[in-house]
């Protein structure tokens, strides 16, 4: 059985970029202005953004604030611990094997 430490949990949800989390998942992106757009795992809308300050992602019509956990658990149907698996994977990939922003 896997354990993650608050603290390492708490790195993975304030650390690792949504931004990047959402390029990483290939999610279909639309950028606006200084918004990113992306395709809700959820309803399927773009009616979306990422926040810098807070680490979400959020669908407007949802009402659904995302981290980056929840994000890949929704997107990839998978459970707590393959998600924070592959966000360990993500952090620990140098930045140039990182997936870039779709």
């Amino acid at each position: 059985m896997s354990y993650f430490t608050d603290d390492f949990l708490r790195k993975l949800r304030n650390e690792i970029n949504i931004d990047e989390v959402i390029g990483a998942l290939r999610l279909e992106t639309r950028r606006g202005t200084d918004l990113l757009r992306f395709h809700c795992p959820l309803c399927h809308g773009f009616h979306t953004a990422t926040n810098p300050k807070t680490n979400l992602a959020r669908c407007f019509d949802c009402k659904v604030n995302f981290n980056p956990i929840d994000l890949v658990m929704e997107t990839t149907g998978s459970n707590f611990i393959d998600s924070v698996e592959f966000l360990k994977e993500q952090m620990n990939a140098p930045e140039s094997a990182r997936m870039s922003r779709a």
